[in-house]
């Protein structure tokens, strides 16, 4: 058996950390300054974590290899399972030939300006694709959908991820925060409110930050009184389900809430400098494509177009929240295939001798977004094929599924990438290197309510997961929090509300965005555009949280 230590160079958890980031510098060195191929990056990480936990933690030679595997089994499924899926549900969209139609109906929503167009689709849509989802599947649909409105590659690259940051904390039915009160005893409520009263203050900037990445100062200024009330809304939607009604819920409420808001805003006012706008962010194809405004869409035009995702939100809608009359979520994890990994199962133990959790893999064939995603898009194909409105639309069910071979194959690299990330992460935390890190981190006392995000952030940035850097750091906070007599709870809740900007840097995220927009290879040219924003936004939660751990903000904590 091997049980991963956090002191095994020199006896010294300071010194065995600073060695356990090897493995993650090498990535960001290799992906922003080499600037090798991020699957390159990837797999020379993870070789350099495999000799890191042999020779570092001295986890035996087979032990850190079959890691290793084990997180390139879950990154291929159901990880890449997610990512092909859907971004293959926007390809149907795309050869079904309704591809112009959804242009003009996002024109509309969006009052005609292609930057609250963007907001709406990639915060408040993919806040409620977190929200359902999750697991990259917001980024990769968004992220598509921005392209579709004419945005650059590395435009819509950075919004959506961007974007990502404010819902992440509620993700997937609020997954993270299950999971750090199933790891801690503290009830999922109490830790859901306390986020709730952290990652709102996100939320009131992101929209306006998303324009600036955009357009710049310029088009922030113009657009401010749109971003800055959805951003206002979405925050205080948070903030009150978080607190009062239903932390799994949050998200949803929150997305629907901000974009009813714009939706009615927009009735009123619109932004200045439109056309401006469009000539400075849109590429030269898109603006060769006139948009006639006062030309209206027939209202089955506008249901076909939306259709696919209207879809998506009513298949995760029933898969994840009915429960009237049949617990659907509990029938579909009831499908869930659940075994410990061979050769790490009962090998790999904690302190008291416990298998470690993660090395149960579940093979969720059935409940994962991935097949939910399959789901809909084979609903899409047969009701495009259908309905081809006198062969103007040419869609067929065979073309569809033969898309399928085609996504796999254009995302080749950006999956080798993901699967080496995973394996990273694997290697690492099964090896102890990560909690070592985190130990390191939870040892400076009172300090630790400034550091406690810090956690969140890297365990977010290695694994591209809230839901995992939770399973890695949440019993660290609250620990760390007793012995220096700081609320637990405010500590497990700034593990999650880290992890958000967390995935800003995530190299799963990077190369998920980087496959949608079709920059496979030039994940480092998205990293340079986000990683300071993540870093600043981390800060602010740094910052946040410690005076939520004083009496200066203690006020704000429910």
């Amino acid at each position: 058996m091997f049980t991963p230590s956090t002191e095994p160079i020199a006896g010294s958890v300071a010194i065995s950390a600073l060695v356990a980031l090897i493995p993650l510098l090498t990535f960001f060195v290799m992906l922003a300054i080499v600037k090798v191929k991020a699957h390159w990056a990837g797999l020379t990480s993870l070789s350099v974590a495999i000799i890191v936990a042999i020779f570092g933690w001295q986890m035996p030679v087979g032990l850190a290899f079959n890691s290793g595997i084990m997180g390139i089994v879950f990154g291929a499924f159901p990880i890449v399972w997610i990512v092909v899926m859907a971004i293959w549900l926007y390809q149907v969209t795309v050869i079904s030939g309704r591809f112009e139609d959804l242009r003009r109906v996002f024109d509309v929503i969006g009052g005609g300006d292609v930057r609250i167009q963007a907001v709406l689709i990639a915060f408040c849509f993919g806040g409620l694709l977190e929200a359902l989802a999750g697991f990259g599947a917001p980024v990769a649909i968004t992220a598509t959908m921005l392209l579709a409105l004419g945005l650059s590659p590395l435009r819509a690259a950075c919004a959506v991820l961007i974007a990502n940051t404010a819902p992440v904390a509620f993700g997937a039915v609020a997954i993270p925060i299950t999971t750090a009160g199933a790891l801690t005893g503290i009830p999922s409520a109490e830790i859901g409110a306390v986020v709730g009263h952290q990652s709102p203050v996100l939320a009131l900037f992101v929209p306006s930050i998303l324009v600036l990445v955009i357009d710049g100062w310029r088009g922030m200024r113009q657009t401010l009184p749109a971003t800055i009330t959805i951003g206002v809304s979405f925050a205080i939607a948070q903030w009150l389900c978080a607190t009062y009604f239903s932390y799994e819920l949050t998200d949803i409420v929150a997305a629907l809430v901000g974009l009813g808001v714009a939706v009615l805003l927009l009735r009123i006012w619109h932004p200045k400098g439109v056309e401006e706008a469009r000539a400075r962010i849109l590429t030269p194809e898109a603006l060769a494509i006139p948009i006639d405004h006062n030309k209206k869409l027939h209202p089955g035009q506008t249901w076909m177009a939306l259709f696919p995702y209207i879809l998506v939100i009513i298949i995760f809608g029933v898969a994840k929240l009915w429960r009237l009359g049949v617990d659907i979520p509990a029938a579909l994890a009831s499908t869930d295939v659940k075994f410990g990994w061979p050769g790490l199962y009962n090998v790999v133990v904690d302190a008291e001798g416990e298998p470690v959790s993660s090395t149960i893999y579940n093979l969720n064939w059935l409940s994962t977004p991935g097949t939910l995603l399959l789901i809909t898009g084979l609903i899409v194909a047969v009701v495009y094929s259908k309905f081809d409105d006198g062969g103007k639309y040419a869609m067929t069910v065979r073309n569809a599924i033969a898309e399928i071979g085609r996504t796999v194959y254009n995302m080749r690299f950006a999956a080798l990438t993901i699967l080496s990330v995973l394996g990273l992460a694997y290697v690492m935390n099964l090896s102890g290197q990560t909690i070592t890190i985190g130990t390191w981190l939870a040892g400076t006392g009172a300090a630790f309510a400034f550091l406690s995000p810090i956690l969140g952030w890297i365990g977010t940035a290695v694994t591209g997961s809230d839901t995992s850097a939770n399973a890695l750091f949440a019993k660290l906070q609250q620990t760390a929090g007793i012995n220096a007599g700081i609320d637990p709870t405010l500590l497990v809740a700034a593990n999650t509300s880290g992890g958000v900007v967390g995935k800003l840097i995530s190299p799963q995220n990077l190369a998920i965005a980087a496959t949608a927009v079709k920059m496979d290879g030039q994940e480092s040219v998205i990293l340079k555009k986000v990683a300071g924003w993540s870093v600043g936004l981390l800060l602010v939660l740094c910052v946040l949280v410690y005076l939520q751990s004083t009496p200066v903000l203690s006020w704000m904590l429910p």
